[in-house]
């Protein structure tokens, strides 16, 4: 598999590195200083890439995919902050014949933990003595909050109790790839439900993954559908 790379920081270049270790070839590594606006995308800077990796910025996500749409790629993009034009890129994804994969969190352990979470406040419906809330951190670097994760986490548990409000801490301090905990407390216990990411490498090896998928498809999806197509 030939790919390109949208964004050539810490993701990208992990991407890469586990890309070439099972074998795909990297025909294209694209950052902001030539893709201002989406502008430095073309076939031709592309190369025949079968898939594209998109994993920039909140600011420069809509671009990229809408761009890389119009020129019914196959991406994968594990950007953040732009999910509230999902409708507009799905639409020109569909309209060109391509195919967009895309997550806030490339990790398997996360997708499960989202339906452990589900699973959960579903048993904790009606429970009013467990008081509940979300804690996520992240790197200093990190720019939006709460993160497309921690969001992702309101939803799964929402999901299995509607009622519930889950109030969200982010912080946003040192070198923390990740780590993401939905909270219960009651007056003499508490319930930690935690998924922690100990290397930025899981969620490579998950978008890596996702591409070897997508090689071939067309259409939007999602990484749980990817993961569990059965699954209600």
């Amino acid at each position: 598999m030939k790919i390109a790379l949208v964004g050539h920081g810490k993701m990208g270049r992990a991407i890469a590195a586990l890309a070439e270790a099972r074998g795909h070839a990297v025909v294209a590594a694209i950052d902001g200083e030539e893709n201002r606006d989406g502008r430095g995308l073309t076939l031709d800077r592309l190369a025949g890439a079968d898939v594209v990796f998109e994993f920039t910025t909140p600011e420069a996500a809509v671009d990229n995919l809408l761009t890389l749409a119009r020129l019914g790629q196959r991406v994968v993009t594990g950007t953040t902050g732009w999910q509230h034009r999902l409708d507009d890129v799905r639409a020109v994804v569909i309209a060109h014949g391509g195919a967009l994969l895309h997550s806030p969190n490339f990790s398997v352990g996360v997708q499960l933990f989202l339906r452990a979470a589900r699973d959960l406040a579903r048993h904790l419906a009606g429970r009013p003595e467990f008081e509940g809330y979300v804690v996520e951190s992240h790197h200093a670097a990190k720019k939006d909050a709460p993160s497309g994760t921690a969001l992702a986490l309101t939803r799964a548990l929402a999901a299995g109790d509607p009622d519930r409000v889950m109030p969200v801490t982010s912080i946003r301090e040192g070198f923390d790839p990740g780590t993401h905990v939905a909270v219960f407390d009651a007056q003499f216990e508490t319930i930690r439900l935690e998924h922690q990411a100990r290397s930025r490498q899981v969620f490579a090896a998950g978008a890596v993954m996702a591409g070897e998928w997508l090689d071939g498809r067309t259409g939007v999806f999602t990484f749980d559908q990817m993961l569990f197509p059965e699954a209600p």
